[in-house]
């Protein structure tokens, strides 16, 4: 992998949280500045990721519209085992290779951790999410101790460290539900934030639930496609600023170029 490719991994053990609907979204917001992406989905049972970049193919081409599609693959370790390899392949000639891993235990999902720049987590605003990364004390609902997803991915970034020094920002996105009353919801935050200064990981705001993702699967659209969204409302605008402040969150690193451009130097 060069030296200056981003490797952003989506795991969860868990599924039904968003995961791979946040993975595309971020995929193709990246794509959408002209930034070379690379997208490979680890989980060979669902694929949901890359049923969703081959629905917008399919879309682009069948209603003749220009829509930017990251490069995508399916691993397949009865090829080749080795994850290492294949996202070095796949880091030859992108600034970000975004891994999205199935919502069980994978190893292959670990060996992607332990070589992310980024990590990304989402979880639902629930104690059941929660309970994934740190397990909570039924009548206080304060963090008894972390999970062991959490040790895992600690142990994970420690292997990072050594191998070449390098360091894993690990971000859990809180994706909003809308049935939560808000009471629980505080309780919820206070118990992420708490959980975050004991294992180190980044808290900032996903996406809400909203029927609309659901909708948006089969043609393989994403919030960034408005344009092509028959009857797209209010919700579709919010949910795209929900986005763009969620892309703006992970902090991921700017091109190169970016203060030597002509359009933005004419500007300073």
């Amino acid at each position: 992998m060069a030296s200056n490719t981003h490797l952003i991994v989506f795991a969860n053990e868990k599924g039904g949280t968003g995961k791979s609907t946040t993975a595309v979204h971020v995929a193709v917001a990246l794509a959408a500045q002209g930034r070379r992406v690379a997208v490979i989905d680890l989980d060979t049972r669902q694929k949901t990721m890359v049923r969703y970049l081959e629905n917008r193919t399919a879309t682009a081409r069948r209603e003749n519209i220009d829509l930017v599609t990251p490069r995508f693959e399916t691993f397949d370790p009865a090829k080749d085992p080795a994850i290492e390899r294949r996202l070095d392949l796949l880091g030859e000639d992108a600034e970000f290779v975004i891994v999205d891993t199935p919502g069980r235990d994978d190893p292959y999902a670990m060996k992607a951790v332990a070589r992310a720049d980024t990590l990304v987590t989402p979880i639902n605003d629930s104690f059941i999410d929660l309970d994934l990364i740190g397990q909570v004390d039924p009548d206080t609902y304060r963090i008894k101790r972390p999970s062991f997803y959490a040790e895992m991915v600690w142990d994970a970034r420690k292997v990072r460290a050594k191998t070449d020094g390098g360091t894993v920002d690990w971000v859990v996105l809180r994706n909003r539900l809308q049935h939560l009353e808000a009471k629980n919801m505080r309780r919820v935050g206070a118990a992420v934030e708490e959980l975050a200064k004991r294992v180190g990981f980044r808290v900032i705001p996903g996406l809400g639930e909203r029927v609309i993702y659901r909708e948006l699967f089969p043609k393989g659209l994403t919030l960034l496609d408005l344009g092509a969204i028959k009857e797209a409302g209010l919700s579709h605008v919010a949910a795209r600023q929900e986005l763009r402040e969620m892309v703006s969150g992970l902090q991921l690193p700017a091109p190169a170029d970016l203060f030597t451009r002509p359009a933005l130097a004419a500007t300073a």
